[in-house]
């Protein structure tokens, strides 16, 4: 019984007929195609992406030069050097973020006691070379300025899961 079983098998092509039948079964379906230009991909809500400094309302920059960023950072993406303001306390001269070599895992942003750094929602972002994508301090506060109402709207839904 197994040898005919196998001779069938083999000499009238039954997995190939079954194959060819999941095709024509699927060829009917609807697709699950998503047109990126016009459409947007769906994000889970703890998404992370391009990197912002955030500053204060009252306009100044909310990096306290504190280095737990640049300490907890697996990739060793993050650069800081620092200096002393004219009333003692310290702000960072260079704040510079390599996202060649980021893994986008969040821990710069859990660690700071500020909510300075932040990872958004944005995905969209390119580089044909590799200082493309080293973004400076100038650039980090110029996408935080940019987005800031997006981005105190995301923590604000993300406050559960921190």
């Amino acid at each position: 019984m197994n040898r005919l079983r196998h001779f069938l098998k083999t000499w009238l092509l039954l997995e190939l007929l079954s194959g060819l039948w999941l095709t024509f079964r699927r060829m009917f379906k609807p697709k699950f195609t998503i047109h990126v230009p016009e459409e947007k991909t769906p994000q889970g809500p703890r998404f992370r992406g391009l990197h912002a400094q955030r500053r204060y309302p009252n306009g100044k920059e909310r990096c306290i030069a504190c280095k737990l960023c640049e300490a907890v950072c697996p990739a060793l993406a993050i650069t800081i050097d620092i200096a002393e303001r004219e009333d003692g306390s310290r702000r960072t001269t260079r704040y510079d973020v390599d996202l060649s070599k980021c893994i986008y895992c969040g821990l710069c942003m859990e660690s700071c006691p500020v909510d300075s750094i932040v990872l958004t929602r944005i995905y969209e972002y390119h580089g044909e070379q590799h200082s493309d994508l080293c973004f400076t301090k100038d650039m980090l506060l110029a996408i935080g300025d940019h987005y800031e109402a997006q981005i105190a709207k995301n923590l604000e839904e993300d406050a559960p899961y921190r």
